[in-house]
């Protein structure tokens, strides 16, 4: 493969969590209303589709480590089509809810072979480069995905939203189908046994450079996802904002954020991983708390948020992509198994933090602000303290799996 369809299939599966999130979240008040379901009915289609997504990365890492990444991609992305099939047909909220739970634990196999695949090919800074390029066509994807999902809604109906993402898959598939090649070198015939598996997530769980690089990518996704969890419902329901403007804040927001990936590269020769996160780490920080301060004071607007929430955007365009190389770096032999632990900590905190905002959406400002706040808040510790004394890669020798 050459570098070019390699950033391209990493783009297009990483692509895939901020599509499946994103282009139906000016949907939601219209299918809330539609299956005339409470509000906190309609967050589980969120938060139940990214637990799938988290649990599922832990057995599709091991397996990837068995078999390939070939394989589980095509399985994945293969249950992924049949069920955006199942949502854009299901007949009741408990069905969609079911049906986005099978969506992201598919999604899992797909953005969890991306993130092992570049450590596959890469050293861990020339990686953090690679997945910075992959997350610039994320940030694409993601510009587009709300101004799509808004129009489709305001056309036709959610369902259309959702029929978009079976096909979206379905092209996914067939890039990997015919255009990928395996990039695993040495399977792992002992990968899926329990007692190898135990002993590998220990190992990694362990590891300082694993944890201090998962804090950060934990926490800066908490944060997006905070936000991501109740614009929809703040900018519209509260702010009184339209569902084409909707859209147009979230091209917006992405727009920010792929203009970060593109900081990222360009400090990492100048400065190093752990300084472009210890720089980054003040835009997340001063964003957050320019957001919250307003709130705080009363203040309710689309302009005490939006400048604020770009910031942040900003800081995570360099995090993510530092964060997740970096968790894996340390395990060539068993990236497929770090890959999926870094995954199941960033969605253990989407889902905890959506189960807080189910029941704390209280028709203000201040969930999404002080949420976005408390989440800069550990963003900014872990790049200051634990990146800067383990973020320095170093291989893990005695890898299990």
């Amino acid at each position: 493969m050459t570098a070019g369809t390699i950033v391209l299939l990493l783009s297009l599966l990483l692509g895939l969590q901020p599509i499946t999130t994103d282009l139906y979240l000016p949907a939601l008040p219209a299918l809330t209303s539609s299956f005339g379901a409470p509000m906190a009915q309609a967050q589980l289609t969120l938060t139940a589709l990214l637990l799938a997504f988290g649990v599922s990365q832990l057995v599709w890492g091991p397996l990837s480590d068995r078999f390939g990444r070939k394989p589980i991609l095509l399985t994945g992305l293969g249950a992924y089509v049949l069920a955006g099939v199942g949502s854009t047909l299901a007949p009741s909220m408990m069905a969609l809810i079911v049906w986005r739970a099978v969506q992201g634990a598919a999604m899992g196999a797909a953005v969890m072979c991306a993130r092992a695949i570049v450590r596959d090919l890469y050293a861990p800074t020339q990686g953090a480069r690679v997945m910075s390029k992959a997350l610039s066509g994320l940030g694409v994807i993601a510009l587009l995905s709300a101004p799509l999902g808004g129009l489709l809604t305001e056309v036709f109906n959610w369902r259309a939203a959702m029929l978009v993402l079976a096909l979206f898959g379905a092209l996914c598939l067939g890039l990997i189908a015919s255009r990928f090649e395996e990039t695993l070198q040495q399977q792992n015939p002992k990968a899926m046994q329990i007692t190898t598996l135990l002993a590998t997530w220990k190992l990694i769980l362990r590891h300082p450079t694993f944890l201090a690089f998962s804090a950060l990518s934990a926490a800066s996704y908490g944060g997006l996802f905070t936000f991501l969890a109740t614009s929809s419902f703040v900018f519209m329901n509260v702010l009184g904002l339209s569902k084409t403007g909707y859209g147009a804040l979230m091209a917006l927001n992405s727009l920010v954020y792929v203009a970060g990936t593109f900081l990222c590269r360009h400090w990492l020769p100048r400065f190093g991983v752990r300084r472009a996160v210890k720089w980054a780490g003040m835009l997340s920080l001063a964003g957050g708390t320019l957001m919250a301060v307003p709130s705080l004071m009363g203040v309710q607007n689309i302009w005490a948020i939006l400048p604020a929430q770009l910031l942040f955007m900003m800081g995570h365009g360099v995090h993510q992509p530092c964060g997740q190389s970096g968790a894996v770096g340390p395990f060539p032999q068993a990236a497929g198994a770090a890959s999926a632990m870094n995954g199941f900590l960033m969605m253990l905190v989407a889902f905890a933090m959506g189960s807080w905002l189910g029941t704390h959406m209280d028709g203000s400002v201040k969930p999404l602000t002080l949420g976005v706040w408390f989440w800069t808040a550990w963003i900014a510790l872990s790049a200051w303290t634990l990146v800067q004394k383990y973020g320095e890669p170093t291989l893990c020798r005695n890898q299990t799996a």
